[in-house]
């Protein structure tokens, strides 16, 4: 296990400043997962972790030790790339030994280490198999066991599901989590898909061009984001977003009016809030109600209608011409062009100022 933290962490290509001075602790034994639209610079903090990048200003520390200057070798780091990056003509046990033979360990330890990480891997009956012959999935968990024989401090990976199929993917999924439970290492996972990281991050970091938005435990970052970019890039679909504007400061909230004068009700802080400020409603289609009794309600007229069995999900186009989805059971008996009137409960709504800064929800 190991413990990193990033200070004022700097990378600038030429004139080119693409990480702006992130600030990050990730704790020993803590499974870290970097999320974030293509760009964001989630690969490249995690070289600069590796030492694959050189960082341009700030300090990197592992167990409390800068390493800026440490080669990758010597920073105790593992990595497992996107592409498995195997050797065609090297049999399972070949390829996972390949690196310790490298370094000149003993051929009794590598033994060992490669047979006790095959046994964790399921891998032991592939052990005299190439890599021609095994399926995506079983490749993967060979690269990730080259990653294990070498008892690093941590574990970087870098999208390492994204060249499988979608079942792969779930599988191995379930199999990173059964790892970092049993082996209690420090993880850290780059991916661009926000369910992998919901359902394998202890901390989820979010980023944006460089710059860190939030980071948090996966349902800290799902109920309370702390920005409009953040709240709809956590959560599948994405949260729907309403332009209102301040109608009323509550007690319990704030009241907001939208283009046609219905009024919602948001039960979030209302510091700074003003009357007529412009500001986004937002809610999840998973917290919308299909009936309104009691509650704020927008009505709308459906213009699409998903069916996934054990859901659905409805298109629905406002009156005042805005769109948002709607998640409703799978016995709802609707149909496109039918007009619907939706609850927005307001312990489920956000709002988020002109600068897409959240108002704190009221924690219930």
């Amino acid at each position: 296990m190991s413990h990193i933290i990033l200070k004022n962490v700097r990378k600038s290509f030429g004139k080119l400043e693409t990480i702006h001075g992130i600030n990050l602790e990730i704790l020993d034994g803590e499974f870290a997962v970097f999320v974030g639209p293509s760009g964001c610079g989630k690969s490249t903090v995690l070289r600069l972790i590796a030492g694959l990048e050189d960082i341009t200003s700030g300090e990197l520390l592992i167990d409390g030790e800068v390493v800026n200057d440490l080669p990758p070798a010597k920073r105790g780091i593992a990595m497992v790339f996107q592409s498995y990056a195997l050797y065609p003509h090297m049999s399972v046990y070949e390829n996972m030994a390949f690196g310790l033979e490298l370094a000149k360990t003993p051929k009794e330890e590598i033994d060992k280490r490669v047979r006790d990480t095959a046994e964790i891997l399921e891998l032991t009956p592939l052990l005299d198999r190439l890599p021609k012959a095994m399926s995506g999935g079983q490749r993967q968990r060979v690269a990730i066991g080259r990653a294990i024989v070498r008892n690093p401090k941590v574990f970087l990976f870098d999208e390492p599901l994204s060249n499988l199929d979608a079942s792969l993917r779930v599988q191995m999924r379930i199999e990173i989590a059964k790892l970092h439970e049993r082996m209690g290492a420090t993880m850290i996972y780059v991916t661009h898909d926000q369910v992998e990281a919901m359902t394998l991050a202890d901390k989820i970091v979010v980023l944006r061009a460089g710059y860190i938005e939030q980071v948090g435990a996966p349902l800290e970052l799902y109920h309370y984001p702390a920005n409009q970019f953040v709240a709809g890039f956590i959560g599948s679909p994405q949260m729907n977003f309403i332009k209102t504007k301040v109608k009323a400061v509550e007690a319990n909230g704030v009241r907001v009016s939208l283009q046609d004068g219905t009024e919602l009700l948001a039960a979030v802080q209302s510091d700074g809030a003003k009357v007529g400020d412009e500001v986004t409603l937002g809610i999840r289609p998973e917290h919308t109600l299909e009936h309104a009794d009691g509650h704020s309600s927008v009505q709308g007229t459906i213009e699409v209608l998903e069916q996934l069995g054990e859901a659905h999900f409805i298109y629905l186009k406002l009156d005042q011409g805005e769109r948002i989805i709607v998640r409703a059971p799978d016995d709802t008996p609707l149909k496109v062009g039918q007009r619907l009137s939706v609850g927005l409960p307001a312990n489920r709504c956000h709002l988020f100022n002109a600068q897409g800064l959240a108002y704190p929800r009221l924690r219930t």
